[in-house]
């Protein structure tokens, strides 16, 4: 049914979940998994803030945390599929719309199923905190499985 399947994560205990119920489908599936994570970028006020603060290139800094949190996130991912048999793809995005990044990713590498976690957040809560899994929803074809 699904041959290439891909996994969005945060690194988060709940995305934990979505990551496991993914791994586990492609296991049954024989399907190919790659894992996504999406970083919003520096804000130009926090460059600006960090450049009056005397740190000289705060998006390089910034670029090598990203990576080393990267580095780290893939190790413990690369260990987690590797319990289901699984050999997987790491990528990551820089993007303002993590939501549209992933979709983009997802049509870019012909996936065939989203696999994400949600908070199940509703109403206000999810107006004001807003809702990646949701934005996903509306702007993709894909399939998408949502993991609460």
């Amino acid at each position: 049914m699904y041959k290439n399947i891909l996994i969005a994560t945060d690194g988060s205990e709940l995305a934990g979940k979505g990551v496991r119920h993914g791994l586990a489908l492609a296991e049954q599936l024989g399907a190919k998994v790659t894992f996504l994570s999406v970083v919003e970028p520096l804000l130009p006020a926090a460059i600006r803030a960090a450049l009056v603060g005397g740190i000289e290139d705060p998006v390089g800094g910034y670029d090598q945390q990203i990576d080393a949190s990267m580095k780290q996130r893939y190790a413990e991912l690369e260990k987690e599929a590797a319990q289901y048999g699984i050999s997987v793809e790491m990528m990551h995005e820089i993007d303002e719309n993590p939501a549209e990044a992933i979709v983009r990713f997802a049509e870019m590498k012909a996936c065939d199923l989203i696999v994400m976690a949600s908070h199940g957040r509703r109403g206000i809560r999810r107006a004001l905190l807003g809702s990646q899994t949701a934005e996903v929803l509306v702007h993709t074809s894909i399939p998408v499985l949502v993991i609460r």
